[in-house]
């Protein structure tokens, strides 16, 4: 966890009708809202007049929210209606039980002019206790690189030498779907009774591994 600026302390209650109204969420995710939080609080606005950064490429300010609750998982589509409806990156420490879970989505503004953002690949930390130590936020130059040196840190994927956010991002992105077809692949396999069926099936599992081996390789 960061220590964040006294000043950046915003501290109120964010009401649940709030991102119903912004994101229009169906009614089986407001049901979610309703079963999975207890409480949702924005706790700091970081901008440049709280943190002394400029800001840079439509990143003005950015947001640190605390969500309190009734379960120890949170749905994402939850995330991404709350994401939908606040139009700012959104960094999320999600509280049960005494333990806390940091989670974020790879944010950034949309390239026309609509004033939209778009919000791609989440990324969360493993629960720890709530009384682990703090550190400073990282050095940056102004709201971007803030924003995207905290998202580092959300990322079990270590970046390679002078990659930037967005080709670590896609990195992920392409790691996570190799691994969702794997699964799928090896199910299949396994349960497959044909032998020339099985060593096809087999063969493009060695293949996707292969394509692992490259995507995490330092």
């Amino acid at each position: 966890m960061f220590i964040y600026p006294a000043k950046a302390e915003f501290n109120r209650a964010l009401p649940k009708v709030k991102i119903y109204t912004n994101a229009r969420p169906s009614k089986s995710v407001k049901a979610r809202f309703v079963s999975q939080i207890s409480e949702i609080v924005w706790k700091y606005k970081l901008s440049p007049e709280t943190t002394n950064l400029a800001a840079r490429d439509g990143f003005t300010e950015i947001q640190v929210f605390e969500i309190t609750l009734k379960e120890p998982e949170l749905d994402s589509e939850v995330l991404i209606a709350i994401d939908k409806a606040i139009p700012y990156p959104i960094l999320y420490r999600l509280l049960y039980e005494g333990r806390i879970k940091r989670v974020a989505a790879y944010k950034r503004p949309a390239a026309d002019s609509s004033g939209k953002w778009l919000t791609e690949t989440y990324f969360e930390t493993d629960w720890t206790d709530d009384v682990v130590p703090v550190k400073p936020l990282p050095v940056a130059l102004d709201m971007k690189t803030l924003y995207e040196q905290v998202l580092f840190t959300y990322i079990d994927l270590p970046p390679r030498t002078g990659e930037s956010l967005d080709v670590l991002v896609e990195r992920v992105r392409m790691i996570r779907k190799c691994q969702r077809d794997l699964r799928v692949l090896e199910a299949r396999m396994n349960s497959e009774k044909q032998f020339n069926r099985k060593v096809e099936l087999n063969t493009q599992v060695r293949g996707l591994n292969a394509q692992l081996a490259v995507l995490t390789d330092a």
